[in-house]
Formats: C-alpha cells, structure tokens, sequence
C-alpha cells in the first residue's frame, strides 16, 4: 500500500505542494483523497528533497488541505490499448465517454512514449490522397509527414479536419488504415459536430476520439495530444496500420502550459509563454514518423488557431520550426465563399517532391503542380495592379492571368465539404484550367504531357 502524507503545505491554481515525503519521483501519478471521500488525480512536476509539486488534474477548487489525504502511486500516467479501442470515443484523460464499456487492456503504455532512433527513421515517401485539391495537388501530404494547418479564429478548420479524417486513404495499398482524434480546448459544438460527423458517414469505425472540452481541467488538456499518440503509436507499430492523428487546437494546448507555467512562478519567455515551449511541442510532433522493419505509420495533422491571424506568434512559429511545411487559411478567401479557404501561395509541403509522381500519383503531377502555382501568382499579382492602376492598366496577357486566378480559385480550390476528389480528377481539373493559358506560356510543363493530358477539344486554343 502507498503511503498516505497529510502534509499539503501549498494550493496555488491546479498545483500542490506537499511536505516531509520520500522516494518520489518526477511524472508520478498521485491520488488526492478529499475529506468528503472524493479522489482527484494528479502527477508530480518536481520533486526534491522533502517536498513535492504535484499537478491535479480535476483541480483544487474546494480542496481542504488539512483533511486531504495523498499517496503516491509508483507509476506514470498510462492509457490502456487494445485492438478494441478503435471506433471508441474518451475523454482528454482517457475515460470512455461514448456510453460503451472500459478497454480490457492488452496492454498499458506510457503517455509519454519513448523517443525514436533517429537512424531507425525511414523517410516518408508515400503518398496520402485527403480527397481536397488544394491539399492533394499543391501540398501534397506523405506518409509518417507532419504538415500543420495554420487557421484563424471563425475559420473552418474543424470542417477541414473531419472532411481528412472521412475522406483519408493511402493510395495503391490494402494495408488498414485509422484516425485519431486528439481535440484540446474545444466546444460541447465542435466535439458534437466531430462525433456527428463521423458517425454519420461511418468514419468512426476506423476512428479514436480524445475529447477535452473547453470547461475540462486544464491539466488534462496537457495530456490529451500524449494519450492520442500514444494510441497512434500503438495501432502503427504493434498493429501495423497507417494512421493519421489529427490535433486540434494545438493553441489551446499552448495557453494549458502557460497557464500552468504562471501558476509555477516560472520566469515567462515570448508573450508569457514558458521558455521550453519548443522542446514540448517537439515533444509531441516528432512522435510522428515511419520506422524500418515496420509496417505502420503515424502521419500527424496539428491544428491550430493564429491568435490575430499572426504567423510571427510564438505558437506558429515554434511549430513551422519543427514540422515539415503548413497549411495557412485565408480569411480573405473565405469571405469570398472559397471552401476550404487554403491559401496556396503561402502554403507548403517540404515533401510534396518525394510523394508525387510515376507510380505515387501520376506522372504529370509536378508539372502540373509548378505550372498551376506559377500562374496563379501571376494572377494575383496582376489582381494587385489592378487595385493599384486600374484595369485599363493591365496587358492582354494579364487579364488572361487575373482570369485564371479567378478560375483556379473558383474552380480548383473551391470544393464541397463532402466532395471527394480523386488524384486524377484533381490534376484533371487542373488541365482544364490550364488550357485557359496561351501555349506560350506553359513553360513548366512538357510537350510530351500536354500531349497525353490536356483536354483535346482545347488542345487547338491553347495552341493559338
């Protein structure tokens, strides 16, 4: 039996100090026993000789410090896996929500997981088809990836994620394929909408959902992205499935260690935040990846929210560091009615070269990819001038720019939410576009591809 300790010296937010204890160690779990009877869980941040600072998950609102009892557990924070995990929902600390009965574990796994061998890291090279043009053309997203979406406040980024978690496939395998869920900080409404949304279209049989709810303890919300992963990891590597873990809202996780940080007393860093935030993002993000001598995968989607729409915040810009390329939504295009308003321009993928192509999607993607992004540049370059100098301003050839970006928008970027592209109709639909330019001007792509693809009954136009 632990030993109990009635010595809480300190309360300060969701933190306690207890006094006069022994052979405790950083990460352990601790039980609170209330006067009333009631157990609240907690783990430790730091611990020193005599004295230990423990973290409560529930919170300490209404604790009475000289009737509380604690004890000290021996072990780290653990989630219990199964292969019957998948299609379940829980909540940020792993407790099923979803009215079906607890895991029989198979196993219990460390939150934390364990750090993996760089040279044991294979690089990723396949590619994932998310059924969204602007994604699956222009930044393509490869498996074992980390590729952010940098949103804004009232932008429909929840919308995106669960159109990816519905509509992702790794092309050309049969392998089995799964979604987890990892959602900090969010609303009773966009919990509802994620769960409603992929019951109804059957995704959830293939999904694991951590659900931290904005009126959740913020202790929780720090542990919820290690539970999804944790989860991740053990359906790729112990499994063998590919898994795309989707992290939503990596700010509300943000401002959890600032808040906790401020509670410790600790000396503040860019905007208050606390100065390791890099290492703990790090933390979270590098636990996606392949592995040699494995079948599975973890490619990761965070998610988060631009406070101001500001990519210089330390939350964005720490994450761009770490993860290979973003996603940034536009405000401007999604008052103009574009669904799913990526802006392309800004956007990247640092390994859309390593997944397209002869055998991974299809031969002509770069081309298509390089000439599409260049000419929609031009366009809206050509957009500004208009502003500036008025239409009567612009040459021939850059109304033909300025129309094309709007086509390309319109057409190609816009999209319904429950439209499922294809890689083929993607790059389709991009030749199409394509034919509105004069030959002259398709300078990125080959002769040889414009002969196979571009549509023949405007094969004589773009000739002209």
């Amino acid at each position: 039996m632990p030993l109990e300790y009635t010595t809480i010296t300190q309360v300060s937010g969701p933190l306690i100090v207890v006094e006069q204890v022994a052979d405790v160690h950083f990460d352990e779990l601790v039980e609170v026993e209330t006067g009333r009877g009631d157990i609240r869980r907690g783990r430790v941040l730091e611990a020193s000789e005599g004295s230990a600072l423990v973290q409560l998950f529930e919170g300490t609102t209404g604790l009475d410090v000289r009737s509380s009892k604690v004890r000290f557990l021996g072990r780290v924070l653990e989630i219990p896996v199964s292969p019957d995990i998948v299609g379940r929902i829980f909540d940020g600390a792993g407790n099923p929500i979803d009215g079906g009965p607890k895991i029989v574990p198979e196993k219990r796994l460390d939150i934390n997981g364990n750090p993996i061998n760089p040279y044991r890291r294979a690089y990723p090279s396949e590619f994932i088809q998310t059924g969204i043009s602007c994604i699956d053309c222009m930044n393509p997203l490869v498996r074992g990836q980390k590729l952010p979406i940098f949103s804004g406040a009232g932008l429909p980024h929840a919308q995106m994620a669960a159109q990816i978690a519905r509509q992702a496939t790794v092309l050309g395998t049969e392998e089995p394929f799964a979604v987890v869920l990892g959602a900090m900080g969010i609303t009773f409404e966009e919990a509802d909408f994620f769960i409603s949304d992929l019951r109804s279209s059957g995704a959830l049989n293939r999904s694991v959902l951590f659900i931290n709810l904005a009126n959740d303890p913020v202790i929780e919300r720090t542990a919820t992205p290690r539970m999804a992963l944790t989860v991740a990891e053990y359906l790729a590597y112990e499994l063998d499935m590919h898994v795309l873990c989707i992290l939503t809202d990596m700010t509300n996780y943000a401002e959890a260690l600032r808040e906790i940080s401020a509670a410790r007393k600790e000396v503040p860093g860019r905007r208050g935040y606390p100065g390791y935030m890099y290492t703990d993002l790090a933390s979270i993000y590098e636990r996606a990846g392949r592995i040699h001598g494995k079948k599975g995968s973890i490619t990761q989607i965070p998610i988060l929210t631009m406070p101001e729409d500001d990519k210089t915040h330390p939350i964005p810009d720490l994450t761009g560091y770490i993860t290979e390329g973003q996603i940034i939504l536009s405000r401007d295009l999604h008052k103009s009615g574009i669904y799913p308003p990526a802006d392309v321009s800004v956007s990247l993928s640092r390994l859309k070269d390593k997944g397209i192509g002869e055998g991974k999607t299809r031969e002509d993607h770069a081309d298509v990819l390089n000439q599409l992004s260049d000419a929609y540049d031009r366009g809206k370059e050509a957009k500004e001038l208009a502003v500036v100098l008025g239409e009567a301003a612009l040459t021939e050839i850059d109304r033909i720019f300025l129309e094309f970006s709007d086509e390309f928008e319109r057409r190609f970027i816009n999209q319904g939410v429950d439209e499922n592209r294809s890689i083929e109709e993607t790059l389709d639909i991009g030749w199409e576009l394509l034919s509105l330019l004069p030959r002259t001007e398709l300078k990125r792509v080959s002769q040889e591809n414009i002969d196979k693809y571009m549509p023949k009954k405007l094969e004589q136009k773009v000739s002209d």
